[in-house]
């Protein structure tokens, strides 16, 4: 077993070496030069889902404001509490739009306007099932749905959960639009390489329970923003993902499943650039790189 192993580890060093640089160095100097085609900074956390050694990290310890993608941990945290009975994804829930600040406990609206889904709000003073505000945020990044799950969940629940995995600096305080916060610099923040931790136990499939992960993966698959990790990806391929997107910053977190079962986890984040169509093209060509990169990986094998 020990020389079978032994032999696994060297044919996986071989199969990665072209010319005296590995295809990972290569993937990440490609990368690397695609980020710097833009002010800012960007982060990337990438690794192969079964295949922990088959990982490239950019910044991925940088902590920036987690915008949408601190949605993923709030639905996780829904899942472990539906699994510990307190909830059913059929439950009806009061729809409501007054929330009590952080700071002080005062009460604030969210604006429609504001929002990237507008149905939920005519449902204001009724109800809804659990199942559609989960749907509502991840696929729409409803941030009124978003508000009434954190307060369900609890955001100290929320942030203790992905704790467990090793996602040390994700920091989930606060609903949207609480301003007097946000004045004060208590925002959620995350890294890549935290946001890459939740997707690979996903894509592991053991996390809370094999149902819950299938469920999830479901509803991020059906994710309707799709500029960044999955725009240049061939139909074929899968990608359960969440977005992110505040002023000058943009993001996509993801677990993308190949055609052959392979999975891999990928997460990029950027921030303060100048652009936001240059930073559109840039994520989406890095994605583009690390898929071409597993694609690669395979066709070597054969």
């Amino acid at each position: 077993m020990k020389n079978l192993f032994l032999f696994l580890l060297l044919f996986l060093s071989f199969s990665l070496t072209v010319n005296g640089q590995t295809a990972l160095e290569k993937l990440e100097s490609k990368i690397n030069a695609e980020f710097k085609r833009s002010p800012g900074l960007f982060c990337l956390a990438f690794k192969e889902i079964g295949q922990p050694q088959n990982q490239l990290m950019i910044h991925a310890d940088s902590i920036v404001h987690a915008a949408s993608t601190m949605k993923t941990p709030v639905m996780v945290e829904i899942f472990n509490q539906i699994e510990q009975k307190k909830w059913k994804l059929s439950d009806s829930v009061l729809v409501k739009n007054e929330f009590s600040s952080i700071v002080d406990g005062s009460p604030y609206k969210m604006e429609v306007d504001e929002d990237s889904e507008g149905q939920l709000y005519r449902k204001i003073g009724g109800k809804t099932t659990l199942y559609q505000l989960i749907y509502d945020m991840i696929t729409y990044s409803s941030n009124l749905a978003t508000n009434i799950l954190i307060e369900m969940a609890d955001a100290k629940k929320v942030t203790q959960k992905v704790r467990e995995i090793g996602a040390k600096n994700i920091q989930v305080l606060r609903g949207v639009e609480d301003q007097k916060a946000y004045d004060l610099g208590l925002n959620n923040k995350v890294t890549a390489r935290d946001l890459m931790l939740i997707f690979e136990k996903l894509g592991e499939g053991q996390w809370i329970s094999e149902s819950a992960c299938i469920q999830m993966i479901d509803i991020l698959k059906q994710q309707h923003f799709n500029e960044l990790i999955p725009a240049l990806l061939p139909k074929e391929v899968i990608v359960a993902h969440k977005t992110g997107w505040i002023t000058k910053h943009s993001h996509d977190s993801a677990l993308i499943i190949l055609p052959d079962g392979r999975k891999y986890a990928l997460v990029i984040l950027s921030k303060g650039w100048e652009s936001n169509d240059l930073a559109t093209e840039i994520m989406a060509n890095s994605s583009k790189y690390v898929y071409d990169y597993m694609v690669g990986l395979s066709n070597f094998k054969k």
